[in-house]
């Protein structure tokens, strides 16, 4: 089993920039894709930003420009540093990550338990 620990949400004004982290723990040979997902309230979780074991990344039309995704494999840690923040980037944030738990094992989807991202008008 793999755990992730989302940290750094909270209520910011429009322009202003917030970073979130995602670190993961436990039982890890390996981390494929690392990425955010984002709840706004009454709609689905959307992705965000994605970013491969090698440094690929691919985002969502409404952040790219704004967004920026990063890993730190030595870590197991993915970063999203949010820039020029919109009333409508409003929602629960939260991480994913495709472990391979132990050697030869397939890659698993984990989830972090959200963190949550209001931003004033």
């Amino acid at each position: 089993q793999a755990q992730l620990v989302e940290s750094g949400g909270g209520l910011v004004q429009a322009g202003e920039s917030l970073r979130l982290s995602c670190a993961a723990s436990g039982s890890i040979f390996s981390i494929n894709d690392m990425g955010w997902y984002r709840q706004a309230p009454g709609k689905q979780r959307e992705l965000v930003a994605v970013v491969s074991s090698v440094g690929s990344t691919n985002y969502a039309d409404s952040v790219r420009g704004r967004f920026t995704i990063s890993r730190v494999n030595a870590n197991n840690t993915v970063y999203l540093q949010m820039n020029s923040l919109k009333p409508e980037d409003t929602g629960d944030y939260f991480c994913n990550a495709k472990i391979i738990n132990s050697r030869y094992f397939a890659p698993r989807s984990y989830w972090g338990q959200g963190t949550q991202v209001t931003v004033s008008s």
